[in-house]
């Protein structure tokens, strides 16, 4: 019997699903929330009903049987760090999430969500690798402070999906390679795959790395502390430059890359410094990972919505291709890596792991 699996993605303005059966998909579907519609909600936990009823309604329109799925899968939201992998979604993780006890993010109703459809059903309910995933080396997360110690937030569930991909692909073992992966979307997260887990990553949510489409990355830290304390904005408006209005958005306005591109091809000089800077912190920050690792890295794969440019893929390989050869992946596949991982929990071939608070 083929394996049904309902997948849900909740973005910070879209709600994503799909349904997979033994890894094809039967049909997938993505919901656009305006900021109109969001704008009634106080937290990220009220939206749950909304969500979900906008589900519920074009599962209807399709007439899919519900009765039919053997598992449901959300994305994994602010929990505590935890190791990578699949987890059951316990009352204790839905605790968490509820109030939002480690962050408020949309991928918090993921779980929530799947849990809703999967109980009257009487069947399992996963998160799949989280943002938080933290498998950090200890030096990894030494700063330059006592006071701070770097931690791990990042694009796990497409990096490992893309890591396990490429090893899938060349006949090897995960668990066996040494693999740097940078994925380009919103946010920018370059991480260090070795033996199975992410070693060293970019906290690519607010703060850290090279900057992106939205995100300001590593700042100056004596500058902003002096813009912190300077009294002319606030810490909402402070974190805001951080994630949000960094980036691209700071310099130029927009967070799409093919708008920057547009742009320097119609001859705008400002817009073709950011677009070579982007590509330069980029592989920049590729070659410190390569160095964590003493050089030995088997391949180097570009993933993300921004991948889907040959031309700076191509700039971003001509820089670092000399550690290893440069695999293109482009895309999020994020609903596509929760399907395969509940298809591998429900045959035995993935451990389901369990949270604990």
């Amino acid at each position: 019997m083929p394996s049904v699996v309902l997948v849900i993605n909740p973005g910070s303005t879209s709600t994503k699903f799909a349904v997979f059966s033994d890894g094809a998909c039967l049909f997938e579907q993505g919901i656009s929330h305006s900021s109109e519609e969001l704008s009634h909600f106080l937290s990220i936990a009220s939206q749950y009903e909304f969500r979900k009823e906008a589900i519920q309604r074009v599962l209807e329109e399709k007439k899919f049987d519900l009765s039919t799925l053997n598992a449901v899968v959300g994305r994994g939201g602010l929990l505590h760090p935890i190791p990578g992998g699949t987890y059951r979604i316990t009352e204790a993780m839905k605790a968490d999430l509820k109030v939002a006890k480690y962050g408020e993010h949309a991928s918090n109703l993921g779980a929530l969500i799947a849990d809703a459809f999967a109980a009257p059903l009487d069947i399992p309910a996963f998160i799949a690798d989280p943002v938080v995933v933290d498998e950090l080396d200890e030096v990894a997360r030494v700063s330059g402070h006592k006071l701070f110690k770097r931690i791990s937030i990042f694009h796990a569930l497409n990096q490992k999906a893309v890591a396990r991909r490429y090893a899938r692909e060349h006949a090897a073992r995960y668990e066996d390679l040494n693999l740097i992966v940078a994925h380009m979307g919103g946010g920018v997260s370059i991480g260090l795959h070795k033996g199975g887990k992410v070693v060293d990553v970019n906290q690519a949510l607010n703060g850290e790395g090279p900057f992106s489409p939205e995100r300001a990355g590593t700042l100056p830290a004596g500058d902003l502390a002096r813009l912190c304390f300077s009294g002319k904005y606030s810490l909402p408006e402070v974190l805001k430059m951080i994630s949000g209005k960094g980036g691209m958005v700071s310099f130029l306005g927009t967070n799409d890359m093919r708008e920057v591109d547009r742009l320097r091809r119609e001859g705008s000089a400002e817009a073709d410094l950011y677009y070579r800077a982007f590509i330069y912190q980029v592989g920049k920050y590729i070659g410190a990972e390569a160095a964590a690792a003493c050089g030995k890295i088997d391949a180097i794969i570009l993933t993300g919505g921004v991948a889907y440019s040959k031309e700076l893929t191509d700039r971003i390989a001509a820089m670092v291709s000399f550690v290893a050869p440069v695999v293109i992946y482009p895309g999020e596949g994020e609903l596509q890596a929760l399907a395969i991982a509940g298809t591998m929990a429900l045959s035995g071939e993935e451990e389901i792991k369990e949270y604990v608070p």
